[in-house]
C-alpha cells in the first residue's frame, strides 16, 4: 500500500454476505437487513461507492420464491416483489400495509443550498415516507478503489436501494448509517457561536473586534475568515488582466450577484491587511478561539501564490513558465501537493480548518463525479490522518456527505420567509442522514434587518446544530449584537452565553448522532409517526433528548408585541425553560415577546449547562448547572479531550445523571464518574437547580454514604441546591422532600 492509500483509502466492506444474494439474470438482490434490500439489474457493484461503503451486516433469516417474471422475498418483516425487470413492484410491510406506490409521500430529505432562496424551496427525497416505504437510487454513485482514488462503476446499470421499515424512522436511519458510515463525532469548540462575516478586515480590525466580544462578554468559540485574508485584487496587485486567467466550465453567480473573477480563488496572506498573518492566528488562539479560512479552489495554483515555486516543481511544471497548476482532485500527484504544499504549512501555522467555498459546479475530469464531494472527502480523510476528527465547513453534495460535517446552507435572503422554511429544512435533513447543517443566522443579503427579524434568528440560531453568524459585504447588514437596538443586544447576549453554556448538553447529542444515529435536531414524528399532529409541526422539533423547541419565525402583533406559533406537544407534562410556565400534552398557540421563544422541557428532564457564566472557554467544565425537572428521567454526560480521535480507543468519561420522583421526594443522583477520568476536573461544583419546585420541608446530600455540606436558594418556582468539590469518581445524591 503506497502512502496516498494509506492516507486515502477508507475502512469498507461492499461485499454482502453470500447467504443473502440471489441472482437472476442480471438482476442482482442483495437482503442486506428484514426491512432493507438492494436490487441491481444491469451491472453488479461490490466495491464501496461514494454513498454505500457496508453492505454486509450478516445473514437474515429470508425465504425466497423465484417465479416465471418476478421474485418474491419475505423475512421476519417484509415482503418485497420485485420484477425481473428490476422493477420493485410492492411491499408488504410488518404493520400489513401492502405498499404499491413509492414516490409520493416521502418525507424528503435536503439540498445541496439555500443560496439565494426567498422563503420554501423543493427538496430532494429522504430516506422515510408516509407510506412506510424509501426507495434510493444509487446508480450514478462511483466507486471508492483501494488505492485512495475514486472511479466510474466497470458496469452501467440500476442500483437502488429499497427501506422498508414503515413507521420506524429511527430505525431505518440507524440502518442507512450502517450501510453509509457514521456521522463523525464533531469538535467541541464547533458546538460554540461562530463569528463570520464577508468583509475586508485588517489584523488589527478582526482582532479588536474580537476583543470587543470579550469585552461585552459576548461567548465565542470560532473566528471565520472570509476569502479577503487572500489576495483578492490579483489582476492590479500581480499585473494580468482577467480575461487571461483560466474560467471554470460553469462559472455560477457568486453571493454578491457578480459573476467570476480571478480573486476568487487564493493561497496566500494578503500582507496588507494581515502583515503578520502568524501572530494574528496565534493571538486567536490566545483568546480561545479556533481560526476556519474560506477558500474557492476552482482555479487551482497561480504564479503569484507564495507556494507556487514547490508545488510547480512537484508537478513537473517549470516555475519560471508561471504555468498555472489546474485544480484537479482526481490527480494523485496533484492531491499530495495540494496538502503538502497548501494546508499543512498553514495548519502548522495555525489554520484549523477549512471553509470548502465551492460554487463552480459538478463537472470534473470523471463524468459524474462532483469535486465538492472529492474536496469534502479527501479534507476528511486529511484531518484523519493526523488524528484529528473529520471537519470541513460546506455545501450538501449528495447522500453520504454526512460523513464529512459541517454544512454551509449558503448565502440566503434577510427575510421572514427564508427564516420560517429554515427550523423545518433543517429538522428534516435527518431524513437524508445530514444532521450539521449550518446557517447565515441573521439571513445573508437581498434583504432589510430589523431588531426583530434578527433576535428571531438568533434564537432559532440558538437551537439549530451550528449557531454562525454571517453576512453579506455590505456594513449596513452586519450582525454583531450592539449594532441593533440596547434591549436586542441585551437579549441576543443572553441566547449566546445561554448556547454556549449548553455546551456539556449539546455535545453529549453529538455523541448520540455519531454513536447512535440519533440527530441533535430530530422531527417530532420521528417520536410519534403515528399520530397525525406530529406532521402538521414541521417548525418544531426535538432539540436532543431532554428538549422540544418551537422556533417564533413570524412578526409580532403590533398591538399585543408579541409573535404566534403553534405548538403540538406529545401527551405529558412540559415546562417551558424560559417562562416557567406548564403545559399538558395537545395542540396550542403559544405567543411571545421578543426575549423569548416556546422550548419545551417534558418531566424527568436533565439538562447540564456549563456553570461558568463568563468568558469562552468550552473545555470539560469545573462547575455544573444542572436543570431538572420533575418526573423520572436519566441522563449520560459524555466528556473527551474534544478534538482528537482518542475517544474510538476509550478515551472518554461518563457520567450517569437520574431523576426518581416518589410522591413528594425528588431524589436526584450523580454517579461516579467512568471512564478515562484524567479527561475530566478532579471535583467539581454541582448547582441543582429544581425548575419547577417552589418549596421544600427537607434538602439533604450525601456522597459515599456520608452527609455533605451544601447551600440553597429559593425563587419562585424554582429551588436550587449548591454542593462544593464533589469528588468525579464518588458522585453525590440530593433529596428534597416537597411541601
Amino acid at each position: 500500500m503506497d502512502g496516498f492509500a494509506k492516507k486515502y483509502a477508507i475502512e469498507s466492506d461492499g461485499f454482502a454476505c453470500d447467504e443473502n444474494i440471489i441472482i437472476d439474470g442480471d438482476l442482482r438482490i442483495t437482503v442486506i437487513t428484514a426491512e432493507l434490500i438492494r436490487i441491481e439489474k444491469g451491472g453488479f457493484c461490490d466495491l464501496p461507492t461514494q454513498t454505500v461503503l457496508f453492505r454486509n451486516l450478516g445473514k437474515v433469516n429470508f425465504s425466497f420464491e423465484n417465479a416465471s417474471d418476478r421474485i418474491i422475498i419475505k423475512t421476519d418483516k417484509c415482503e418485497f416483489c420485485v420484477l425481473k425487470s428490476g422493477k420493485l413492484q410492492s411491499v408488504k410491510l410488518s404493520d400489513g400495509r401492502l405498499v404499491t406506490e413509492f414516490k409520493s409521500r416521502n418525507l424528503k430529505g435536503t439540498r445541496r443550498t439555500l443560496d439565494v432562496t426567498f422563503g420554501r424551496v423543493k427538496l430532494g427525497d429522504g430516506i422515510i415516507s408516509r407510506n412506510g416505504v424509501a426507495l434510493t437510487d444509487d446508480s450514478a454513485s462511483l466507486t471508492l478503489l483501494p488505492d485512495g482514488t475514486i472511479a466510474p462503476r466497470s458496469q452501467a446499470g440500476q442500483d437502488v436501494y429499497v427501506y422498508a421499515y414503515g413507521c420506524d424512522y429511527l430505525s431505518a436511519l440507524r440502518d442507512f448509517y450502517r450501510i453509509t458510515g457514521e456521522t463523525p463525532l464533531i469538535p467541541r469548540f464547533c458546538l460554540g457561536n461562530w463569528w463570520s462575516r464577508f468583509w475586508r478586515y485588517t489584523q488589527e480590525e478582526y482582532l479588536d473586534l474580537m476583543s470587543k466580544f470579550e469585552k461585552k462578554d459576548i461567548p465565542l468559540t470560532v473566528a471565520c475568515i472570509d476569502m479577503d485574508w487572500h489576495w483578492v485584487d490579483v489582476e492590479k496587485r500581480f499585473g494580468k488582466k482577467v480575461k487571461d486567467y483560466p474560467k471554470p466550465k460553469n462559472p455560477v453567480a457568486n453571493i454578491t450577484g457578480c459573476f467570476w473573477n480571478p480573486g476568487w480563488t487564493g493561497y496566500s496572506w494578503n500582507s496588507e491587511l494581515f502583515p503578520n498573518h502568524v501572530e494574528f492566528l496565534k493571538t486567536l488562539h490566545e483568546k480561545g478561539l479556533r481560526a476556519n479560512l474560506n477558500v474557492h479552489p476552482a482555479q487551482g495554483v497561480r504564479f503569484f501564490e507564495d507556494m507556487y515555486p514547490e508545488f510547480a516543481r512537484h508537478m513537473g511544471i517549470d516555475e519560471t513558465s508561471k504555468e498555472p497548476i489546474n485544480f484537479d482532485f482526481t490527480d494523485k500527484k496533484f492531491v499530495e501537493g495540494y496538502f503538502k504544499y497548501i494546508n499543512k504549512p498553514m495548519e502548522n501555522e495555525g489554520v484549523d480548518f477549512w471553509w470548502i467555498d465551492w460554487q463552480q459546479g459538478n463537472n470534473s475530469k470523471i463524468d459524474g463525479l462532483d469535486p465538492l464531494w472529492l474536496l469534502n472527502h479527501y479534507y476528511c480523510l486529511d484531518r484523519q490522518s493526523k488524528g484529528l476528527r473529520p471537519l470541513t465547513l460546506s455545501r450538501f453534495a449528495g447522500f453520504g456527505s454526512h460523513r464529512y460535517p459541517l454544512g454551509f446552507s449558503g448565502d440566503t435572503a434577510i427575510q421572514w420567509p427564508v427564516l420560517d422554511f429554515q427550523p423545518y429544512f433543517t429538522a428534516t435533513a435527518a431524513n437524508a442522514g445530514y444532521s450539521w447543517w449550518s446557517h447565515d443566522i441573521g439571513g445573508h443579503n437581498f434583504g432589510k434587518l430589523s431588531d426583530e427579524l434578527y433576535l428571531r434568528w438568533v434564537q432559532f440560531g440558538v437551537f439549530s446544530p451550528i449557531m454562525r453568524f454571517h453576512s453579506v459585504n455590505d456594513a449596513r447588514k452586519s450582525k454583531e449584537p450592539w449594532k441593533f437596538g440596547s434591549e436586542a443586544e441585551k437579549i441576543t447576549k443572553n441566547f449566546l452565553r445561554f448556547r454556549h453554556r449548553m455546551i456539556p448538553y449539546t455535545y453529549t447529542m453529538n455523541r448520540l448522532t455519531e454513536k447512535e444515529g440519533r440527530p441533535l435536531l430530530m422531527p417530532i414524528y420521528y417520536a410519534y409517526p403515528n399520530d397525525e399532529e406530529a406532521y402538521k409541526v414541521g417548525n418544531e422539533y426535538y432539540f436532543g433528548t431532554q428538549l422540544v423547541v418551537a422556533p417564533i419565525t413570524h412578526k409580532a402583533d403590533k398591538k399585543t408585541h408579541k409573535a404566534a406559533v403553534e405548538v403540538w406537544l406529545p401527551e405529558g407534562r412540559y415546562t417551558d425553560i424560559f417562562t416557567g410556565e406548564v403545559y399538558r400534552g395537545g395542540k396550542t398557540v403559544i405567543r411571545r415577546d421578543i426575549t423569548s421563544i416556546p422550548a419545551f422541557a417534558p418531566a424527568g428532564a436533565i439538562i447540564p449547562l456549563d456553570g461558568r457564566k463568563t468568558g469562552n472557554d468550552c473545555g470539560n467544565p469545573e462547575s455544573f448547572e444542572i436543570l431538572i425537572y420533575r418526573g423520572n428521567g436519566s441522563f449520560k454526560l459524555y466528556e473527551d479531550d474534544g478534538e482528537t480521535l482518542a475517544y474510538k480507543e476509550g478515551h472518554y468519561a461518563e457520567t450517569e445523571l437520574k431523576l426518581e420522583e416518589n410522591g413528594s421526594t425528588l431524589k436526584f443522583t450523580v454517579s461516579p464518574a467512568k471512564g478515562d477520568l484524567t479527561l475530566i476536573p478532579s471535583s467539581r461544583q454541582y448547582v441543582f437547580s429544581f425548575r419547577d419546585v417552589a418549596s421544600a420541608d427537607e434538602i439533604s446530600a450525601a456522597a459515599n454514604g456520608e452527609t455533605v455540606d451544601f447551600t440553597f436558594e429559593k425563587t419562585a418556582q424554582c429551588l436550587s441546591v449548591t454542593v462544593e468539590n464533589v469528588d468525579t469518581d464518588s458522585g453525590v445524591i440530593i433529596t428534597i422532600h416537597t411541601i
